[in-house]
């Protein structure tokens, strides 16, 4: 299905040059395998600007807040309306308010999300385009620095944290959770002292099932429900 994105996110305010707006937009992370390779890389949709100021450039998705509207509430509603995502996991990441951001003074609360593969719409949106996290063009705005402190937060997160399981299904094995990590650490994990960290880490249950194909059959776990999505994890923060 094609959808026609409104303008995303922020910047042109008003006329009025001493109003100060509120913006929200969204850094939403999903993995994507590389054509004919095993890895895996960290991408996110980026919306292409339909007018000034940056016409043409790729930015964040995102809009303005409306006056009667909650924080989580427009970050869901820009993102349905500029990418046609509903993400599972949404949280507020910082306020980006530099005075010379944009032409006019705008304030935008930054939410990043998860996305896991099953959460990807089929139908192409307008205007939106999927990218290599760690190899963007040049954003509009200060959008390149925002998706730089995002996979910050993203990689620090993960190791203190059960943040991954926003990009896994419900079941998995530990390769792929392993994956998952690799992917967003960029770098290699030593598979027995993952697995070691991830079975004493209380964050996992396996379950009774196995997946089944040209390798041994790999047992599937889930994540234990009563441990918070951001609370706990099995590596030590990233060096």
């Amino acid at each position: 299905m094609t959808r026609t994105a409104p303008t995303p996110q922020s910047p042109t305010a008003p006329a009025d040059t001493d109003a100060i707006r509120v913006a929200v937009s969204t850094v939403i992370f999903t993995l994507r395998r590389l054509p004919g390779s095993d890895a895996v890389q960290v991408v996110l949709p980026l919306v292409r600007r339909t007018r000034d100021p940056h016409e043409g450039q790729w930015a964040l998705p995102g809009g303005w807040l409306a006056a009667t509207e909650g924080l989580d509430a427009a970050a869901s509603r820009t993102l349905a309306e500029t990418t046609g995502l509903a993400p599972s996991y949404l949280e507020q990441l910082y306020a980006f308010g530099a005075v010379d951001r944009s032409p006019t003074r705008v304030v935008s609360i930054v939410y990043w999300a998860l996305l896991r593969a099953d959460e990807i719409t089929d139908g192409t949106v307008e205007n939106v385009e999927w990218f290599d996290a760690a190899a963007l063009p040049q954003l509009a705005f200060d959008h390149n620095e925002i998706v730089d402190y995002a996979l910050w937060r993203l990689r620090n997160k993960v190791g203190y944290s059960r943040i991954a399981h926003g990009l896994l299904a419900d079941e998995f094995t530990l390769a792929d959770l392993r994956e998952v990590y690799e992917a967003i650490l960029g770098r290699r994990l030593d598979p027995a002292n993952f697995r070691r960290q991830v079975e004493n880490s209380g964050t996992l249950i396996p379950t009774d099932r196995f997946r089944t194909g040209s390798h041994r059959p790999a047992r599937l776990y889930r994540y234990n429900q009563d441990v918070e999505l951001a609370d706990r994890g099995p590596l030590d923060a990233p060096h």
